[in-house]
């Protein structure tokens, strides 16, 4: 069983890849029951679809934080780890598809004497 982990935003998914007839867990759940929009369905099976290997392995995860999109780009980019560790080959086409480039962009800080991150208060003149 190999294990791996995804980032993004505020989500992380702890990734547990064993050889497999194709089922993918999340939380104890199926994931097309976890994520009901077939684009988020689509951001898990990217992975495996690029490796070819839908039903060559059980997918096991743990997933928190965020929200629904997080969480599905965490995943995608823990399965496609994941795949990396289990057969090294796999990698090239992973990364060719940009599978294995964690998305830096996160919700930036709000600052003192601001509303929010950039928005001000209304200037007055007079």
């Amino acid at each position: 069983m190999t294990h791996a982990v995804g980032r993004r935003k505020s989500s992380i998914a702890r990734v547990y890849i064993k050889k497999g007839k194709g089922a993918i867990e999340i939380n104890g759940r199926d994931y097309k029951e976890y994520f009901k929009l077939d684009y988020l369905q689509n951001q898990v099976d990217a992975p495996l679809r690029t490796t070819e290997a839908t039903t060559s392995f059980d997918i096991k995860i743990n997933v928190s934080g965020g929200g629904i999109k997080g969480q599905a780009e965490a995943i995608k980019l823990g399965i496609a780890r994941g795949l990396c560790e289990v057969d090294v080959n796999m990698r090239p086409a992973l990364k060719h598809a940009g599978l294995l480039r964690r998305d830096p962009r996160v919700v930036e800080r709000k600052k003192f004497g601001l509303k929010k991150a950039r928005k001000s208060f209304q200037f007055s003149k007079r």
